[in-house]
């Protein structure tokens, strides 16, 4: 049994099954803990390596990231989800280029104030990449916590993070920061997991409460349930065939909302919006129901209904008029809109449902081109 302090078996823990070879551990800098950290919100380690390397290789700095088009940052976001967190990150890399000449702050309250950072990622940041002594406590570290002291209640609400804040800065050593912060988020997604935890590997499981009791399931406290509503949304599949390509016609987001920013398919509320949409085009063509899906966002459901609209390319700028919000029939307001060839994709960002709604045109044998 192995009575050290606290910190001390989770930091001797890390020097022998802490994960040490993750792509931005590499010369690990400000800039690549940062936007590891953010991809890493509500987002698997495994899942998030490859758009990490990809995003690298593109966006080298801060100062490149600053430079980009927003389209390009969320092109290589695509898929990741949360698309807030990548809007966030080229509203932040601009105001490091403009205002701290490219290189990353180094003071947590610059740090925090930057967009879609909070305590948490600022001094993970700080701890990872710099040493600095900075607490965290992301979803990871609140179960160990919650855990191990067995603090009652849901960690969304304030009282409960106060008190589990309270615990994260009175464990944190005052050397080795970096290796117990990192420690602590190996030992959540990995030993102290949601289900079946392995307490038996676990360098803190003997003095954990949880543990003790047999109560590992009850820590942390779930957030309690609600009902999550349901929306129906129609979305205009315009398809037309130019110079021996297909072509669809996509919609931009506006910043804010749902999608912020990506590119859409123009949605409508209810089916006969859409029809008189349609009929505006081209009265005579005939509409082709896709299969419709469900997407889930964190507050509600979303159940979709694509349907095809073959056209001639005649009708391409008439389509485009007529597709922009009149008489508040569209749900979203569109900014722009881009003839999307689906042979050679254009590298802007696509919300989840247009990308499922696009591989499926790709590679099924829906009716041909009239």
């Amino acid at each position: 049994m192995n009575t050290a302090p606290f910190s001390q078996r989770i930091i001797d823990w890390y020097r022998q099954f802490g994960r040490t070879t993750l792509p931005w551990q590499q010369h690990k800098t400000p800039y690549k803990v940062w936007i590891s950290e953010i991809m890493l919100q509500q987002t698997q380690v495994a899942t998030v390596i490859p758009y990490f390397e990809r995003f690298m290789a593109r966006f080298e700095s801060v100062t490149a990231l600053a430079n980009a088009d927003i389209d390009e940052v969320l092109h290589h976001w695509t898929g990741l989800g949360y698309y807030a967190r990548a809007r966030n990150l080229h509203k932040a890399a601009v105001i490091i280029r403009d205002k701290y000449h490219g290189e990353f702050p180094t003071q947590f309250d610059e740090v925090v104030a930057l967009p879609g950072i909070g305590r948490s990622t600022a001094g993970a940041i700080l701890s990872l990449a710099s040493g600095q002594h900075h607490a965290i406590l992301d979803g990871n570290v609140k179960r160990v916590l919650a855990r191990h002291h067995a603090v009652a209640g849901w960690p969304g609400l304030p009282k409960v993070e106060q008190q589990l804040w309270q615990l994260a800065d009175n464990l944190s050593p005052a050397e080795h920061i970096d290796q117990y912060n990192q420690a602590m988020m190996d030992i959540g997604a990995t030993l102290c997991t949601r289900s079946k935890p392995a307490c038996e590997r676990c360098p803190v499981a003997f003095d954990c409460q949880a543990q003790r009791q047999g109560r590992q399931k009850d820590f942390p406290e779930k957030k309690p349930k609600k009902t999550i509503p349901v929306k129906n949304g129609f979305l205009l599949v315009l398809r037309q065939q130019q110079h021996e390509q297909q072509q669809v016609l996509l919609q931009q987001r506006p910043p804010a909302g749902i999608w912020g920013g990506l590119w859409c398919f123009p949605e409508f509320s209810t089916e006969a919006e859409l029809k008189a949409a349609a009929a505006k085009i081209n009265a005579a063509a005939s509409l082709h129901p896709l299969p419709a899906f469900r997407h889930t966002f964190s507050h509600f459901h979303f159940d979709i209904q694509p349907v095809l609209l073959n056209i001639a390319a005649a009708d391409n700028a008439f389509s485009e008029t007529m597709l922009m919000p009149q008489a508040g029939n569209a749900v979203m307001e569109a900014k722009a809109t881009l003839w999307y060839n689906l042979t050679q994709p254009s590298r802007v960002g696509l919300a989840a449902a247009t990308e499922r709604i696009i591989a499926s045109l790709q590679t099924a044998s829906i009716k041909e081109l009239e």
